[in-house]
């Protein structure tokens, strides 16, 4: 069985930048689609960001402009750069993936463990 592991969340000012990575383990993610998903407190999870097996993006309404989504194949790994956080992106983020198409669901086969976002005002 594969692994996703996300790393890189912490806490950060408004407006600061943060870097998330997810590294896979267990298979190559080069035939697959990756992606972002977040939860706050209270709410549900929400689609941020997602890359196609043949590196097409997408992108959450509410992040359009500030996140950027990019795949390393030779890494096995998949980063989320946030830039202009709001305090509005305080989350768990989750690192998903599934077999080459993007869905904006959370019908994902696998997913990360989640690592802690915090933007203070």
């Amino acid at each position: 069985q594969g692994q996703l592991v996300e790393s890189g969340g912490g806490t950060v000012q408004a407006g600061g930048s943060l870097r998330l990575s997810c590294a896979a383990s267990g298979r190559t993610i080069s035939t697959y689609a990756m992606g972002w998903f977040r939860q706050a407190p209270g709410k549900e999870r929400e689609f941020v960001a997602a890359v196609s097996w043949n590196d097409t993006t997408y992108y959450g309404d509410s992040v359009k402009d500030r996140f950027t989504i990019s795949r390393d194949n030779a890494k096995n790994t998949v980063f989320l750069q946030m830039n202009s956080l709001k305090p509005a992106d305080t989350a768990v983020y989750y690192c998903v993936a599934r077999k080459f198409i993007v869905v904006l669901t959370t019908q994902y086969d696998f997913w990360g463990q989640g690592t802690q976002v915090i933007v203070s005002s």
